[in-house]
């Protein structure tokens, strides 16, 4: 019986004592927000500085976009569908905002200091989609 009650409570612990918490740099993401994808594409002899673009450009981006931008997330390729496949995009990196208009604002005025950045960690010429949060 004590050790039932004790896998129980290790249970328990680990259901609940160690679920990691949001941070507040976190986007908070709701339906209808503007999601910005930029994909860097994966291939032979493509490279992606990981350090530079997290601690470096999305932080020169949330400075440019100022209160427009609600929110970045970063993904870091990892794999391919298939086992064994490599990832077909070394990084994509996603911007939250209110609305189409905010982001669209914010890019006439910032997206030469934006581009002008780019090659200081990719020589992988991004991908970018705009899409609405639905779910």
């Amino acid at each position: 019986m004590k050790s039932k009650i004790g896998l129980l409570i290790l249970a328990l612990t680990l259901v609940f004592g160690f679920q990691q918490k949001k941070s507040t740099g976190d986007p908070v993401i709701k339906k209808g927000m503007i999601k910005v994808a930029i994909l860097y594409p994966n291939g032979e002899g493509k490279t992606f500085d990981m350090d530079y673009y997290s601690k470096k450009h999305i932080p020169l981006v949330q400075s440019l976009m100022s209160d427009a931008m609600k929110g970045a997330s970063i993904d870091k390729g990892v794999g391919g569908g298939a086992p064994g496949a490599p990832a077909p995009y070394l990084a994509i990196g996603y911007l939250y905002f209110e609305t189409l208009a905010a982001y669209q604002d914010g890019m006439k005025v910032n997206l030469q200091k934006i581009r002008a950045d780019i090659p200081n960690y990719t020589n992988t010429t991004p991908v970018v989609q705009i899409s609405e949060v639905i779910q």
